[in-house]
């Protein structure tokens, strides 16, 4: 129990400062989006993102659904971890094309007259040989994909944080807590940056900042409670916890995966900025 309290605290407060240093790039301008130093520590932690699809929480979903407390028909004979994963990535895919469409139906008739008034604009500039030309439509385009991000993104990773602060709350394990102590710590600390990195792009206002901050922050150690309080009926070697924690491990492994290579890596490595080095 004291090792679950060290490990509640130390991963609240790793996930504070995770997601929240980004936000501070007021009072720290290395860290501005416009800097090459929060270009590559987002793509870093992209990476640790990327990594926890594939490396941690994938090959757990494989571990719970090919377990020998299943079944072997169908779980032994069906590759349902995979298929979840796909089936997620698809998913990731039109909830964020409708997500974009919704947001620009929504913001539309102003953007479009926006639009006009800096053509108008622009226009004038010429004109009077200035030159000065401001794309706002594509501003305007970007800001909303950024929004996009930060909201399934963090779905994605609230999810995971759920499953894995209750594996640790219900663990007796030791060794397997102090383990996981210093790897959930590094962890929330990178992916947090990520995600804080995509609010700040996302320019949301202070109390949906604080919302999407309170949220990532608590959802791990809300798990260890939930978990620590479920020690006495929650059994990982059950059939049903099995087959729960299989399933949220794949669908939320699609979507980190997703989220972690097409929106972020992708879009900042073929991206105007790193395609002008």
């Amino acid at each position: 129990m004291k090792l679950k309290v060290i490990a509640f605290v130390a991963i609240l407060v790793s996930s504070v400062i995770g997601v929240s240093l980004p936000l501070f790039s007021r009072y720290m301008p290395s860290l501005a989006p416009d800097r090459n130093l929060f270009t590559v520590v987002k793509a870093f932690s992209s990476g640790v993102i990327l990594a926890t699809g594939y490396m941690h929480v994938l090959p757990d979903s494989f571990n719970d659904l090919m377990s020998d407390c299943l079944p072997r028909n169908p779980w032994k004979k069906f590759p349902f971890t995979t298929f979840v994963a796909m089936l997620s990535a698809l998913f990731t895919l039109m909830v964020d094309s409708f997500a974009m469409s919704l947001y620009k139906k929504r913001s539309g008739p102003a953007n479009n007259g926006a639009t006009q008034e800096d053509g108008n604009r622009t226009i004038e500039n010429l004109e009077h040989g200035h030159g000065h030309a401001l794309d706002l439509n594509y501003t305007s385009s970007q800001l909303l994909r950024h929004r996009v991000i930060a909201q399934v993104l963090e779905l994605g990773i609230v999810v995971h944080s759920v499953v894995i602060g209750l594996a640790m709350g219900a663990s007796d394990n030791r060794c397997t807590i102090r383990s996981l102590i210093a790897a959930l710590c590094f962890h929330q600390m990178f992916e947090g940056m990520g995600l804080g990195g995509c609010i700040l792009q996302a320019e949301y206002k202070f109390r949906m900042k604080a919302i999407m901050v309170f949220f990532f922050s608590v959802t791990t150690p809300l798990g260890i409670v939930l978990g620590v309080g479920l020690t006495k009926v929650y059994s990982q070697t059950s059939p049903t916890a099995l087959i729960v924690v299989g399933l949220l491990n794949a669908s939320s492994a699609g979507l980190l995966n997703y989220m972690a290579l097409v929106d972020l890596l992708a879009a900042d490595f073929l991206g105007p900025k790193l395609q002008k080095i």
